[in-house]
């Protein structure tokens, strides 16, 4: 070999290596050629690399994964998903919630099915879901998952079959929400499904949430298709995945919780057969019902126990459950009935809204619906009272923060502080308003207000969706959130990437575990990689979240110093995207990261996406099963 001849693209020096085992970190150097590690070691020559990374003071890792996205509607239109990138992760998972891309645009007559199931379930606009089905070009699951051959990826991809999707395949929208399949359409949903753990899915998604709803006429009253589905359905389908060792991933019936236990039952391969490894939605600290995560965590130890036999874990989140609402547009909402009529309204349909909000009938629903549970002598009450509500919709205005406000100095305040100025103003206290736009506010509130009910009624017969807060749903306390990030039936992972565009942003949920581990030492970061690692791939049955040689190199490089100064609440904005033609809340952690590569390729660094990333195709495929 000649003294100049470079026989590694790029060596990594004197990072400390977190491989991703949970074992303790080592100071090494990495060496990569042609995508792939090749060599690790104390000291690596670096005449022997065409390029030199230092990496001194910061932590190396495997690439990231986020393991709930709904970045199958991006993917297409910018296969970089930048969003994603900056903040470490290089495998992202697809087709969750019983929705996704993977059967194409399943297009019928008037019916756009991914716009009818998105809409509402993810918070999607309409322009932008249609702009995402427009470059929808397959008509197949094996067909999905072999178009990435052709397009520059930047993550990893890999997909799970939904399971409304599937649906809607073999039986059409209308059929599949109102009535059971046939013997042959279930035959034939089989048949789907074993088909697409042969070509390499993943596994299974479905969903149970009881707020999921279709988005166009005349089906805005009937919830995505996969819960119409009874349990023999599900178990005949549930089979083909279990034999298969493949994933099912679903959410909870929460509105029948003795029903969502029985379903969550079916990983017991005890009771039928075969263990099914199960992903499910969701554990955290909710605030109005705060001892929930114990009977989920108690049941998941059950059902994982030697008696049976199952594989299952809920997903949590490493931050607090912050929501965003744009006037009455957000999750939150979809769950209230009379909000739910709101929500179903088009979204620039602001003449519909008004006209709901002025209907007496509308007006009598929507209070009993706000004050159900927070007052009175009766059941409801006294369940809130005990940690076990009806309804998981916060209506205190103590909690509702204004971030975008009609006046400008209620601003980062709490709608409770503006509301008990607004009665003093309205008691004689003209002092009470703080300034005249506040004071001409005041002006306009029907007088007297009587309750926070007709507060938020005000708020939206006068502002429609044009004010903007935030709410706490859950995960407030740092030390529960650290004990759920750890916990043995948990997994990190649930930050719905890609979906509710403007109402959540959790890009960057992995950082915020690693900071949260980095509190308690080396070993709890060694502990977490692991978890946002190696763990999910073996789960998933993926081969990625090591750095073993030969493996491809998808690599994060974190600065522990930036990381430990990060705070995510401070760090989302919202900017508009030339790629959706609309506003999306996302996340900076500028400085964190200080690279990532992707298949060998940097494609993140000083802050800045390299050229390489969309120009060059990265990121595979990831097929089960397969070591490829």
């Amino acid at each position: 070999m000649a003294a100049n001849e470079k026989v590694w693209d790029i060596l990594i020096q004197d990072a400390l290596v977190f491989d991703g085992s949970g074992h303790a970190p080592e100071q090494l150097d990495i060496a990569i050629s042609d995508g792939a590690i090749v060599a690790k070691g104390s000291v690596l020559a670096p005449q022997m690399a065409a390029q030199v990374i230092n990496a001194e003071g910061k932590w190396l890792m495997p690439g990231l994964l986020d393991i709930h996205t709904h970045l199958d509607l991006e993917v297409d239109l910018d296969p970089r998903l930048t969003e994603v990138v900056r903040h470490g992760t290089t495998t992202v998972l697809v087709g969750n919630c019983s929705l996704g891309t993977s059967f194409g645009q399943q297009i019928d007559g008037d019916q756009n099915p991914i716009v009818d199931c998105f809409t509402r379930v993810e918070n999607i606009p309409k322009p932008v879901l249609r702009k995402c089905v427009d470059a929808v070009t397959w008509n197949s699951p094996a067909e999905y998952l072999d178009h990435f051959d052709d397009v520059p990826l930047g993550p990893n991809i890999a997909a799970l079959l939904p399971h409304s999707m599937l649906r809607i395949e073999v039986m059409g929208l209308k059929d599949s929400i109102t009535r059971d399949p046939t013997d042959a359409e279930l035959e034939k949903m089989s048949a789907l499904l074993s088909d697409a753990m042969d070509q390499g899915y993943v596994g299974m998604s479905t969903d149970g949430l009881p707020f999921h709803f279709l988005a166009s006429e005349p089906y805005t009253d009937q919830r995505i298709p996969t819960q119409f589905a009874k349990f023999g359905e599900l178990k005949r389908l549930l089979q083909v995945v279990r034999d298969k060792d493949r994933v099912w991933q679903t959410t909870p019936i929460i509105e029948n919780r003795a029903k969502a236990f029985v379903y969550f039952a079916l990983t017991s391969g005890r009771l039928f057969g075969k263990t099914l490894k199960t992903s499910a939605l969701s554990v955290m600290e909710f605030v109005l019902m705060p001892n929930a995560s114990k009977g989920f965590l108690g049941f998941a130890k059950l059902m994982n126990s030697k008696l049976f036999k199952g594989n299952m874990h809920f997903q949590s989140l490493a931050t607090n459950f912050r929501i965003w609402s744009d006037g009455i547009v957000s999750p939150l909402y979809e769950e209230l009935d009379s909000t739910c009529r709101l929500i179903a309204k088009e979204y620039d349909d602001v003449e519909g809204r008004k006209a709901l909000l002025n209907d007496p009938e509308f007006v009598e629903q929507f209070r009993k619906d706000w004050h159900h549970g927070r007052q009175g002598r009766n059941l409801a009450h006294f369940k809130s009272k005990i940690g076990m509500p009806d309804s998981l919709v916060i209506r205190d205005l103590v909690r509702m923060v204004f971030d975008r406000a009609p006046v400008e100095v209620w601003n980062g305040e709490n709608m409770q502080a503006i509301f008990d100025r607004l009665e003093r103003f309205q008691s004689g206290n003209a002092d009470a308003a703080r300034n005249e736009q506040e004071r001409t506010e005041f002006e306009k509130f029907p007088s007297p207000i009587e309750d926070d009910a007709n507060f938020m009624l005000h708020l939206l017969r006068e502002h429609d969706r044009n004010f903007r807060y935030w709410v706490d749903v859950g995960n407030v306390t740092k030390s529960t959130v650290k004990e759920l990030m750890m916990h043995e039936q948990a997994m990190p992972g649930f930050s719905d990437s890609g979906a509710h565009i403007t109402n959540m942003a959790f890009f960057d949920v992995n950082l915020m575990a690693l900071k949260l581990a980095q509190e308690d030492g080396v070993d709890s970061v060694a502990k977490i990689i692991r978890r946002l690692t190696r763990e999910p791939a073996e789960f998933f049955g993926l081969n990625v979240g090591r750095l073993d040689i030969g493996a491809q190199a998808d690599i994060t490089i974190v600065d522990p110093e930036q990381l430990a100064r990060y705070d995510s609440n401070e760090n989302r904005q919202v900017i508009y995207r030339d790629l959706f033609e609309h506003e999306q809340m996302v996340n900076r952690s500028d400085g964190v990261v200080s690279h990532v590569l992707i298949n060998g390729e940097v494609v993140w660094q000083d802050q800045q996406f390299m050229d390489v990333l969309g120009q060059k195709k990265l990121g595979r495929a990831l097929r089960a099963g397969s070591q490829a």
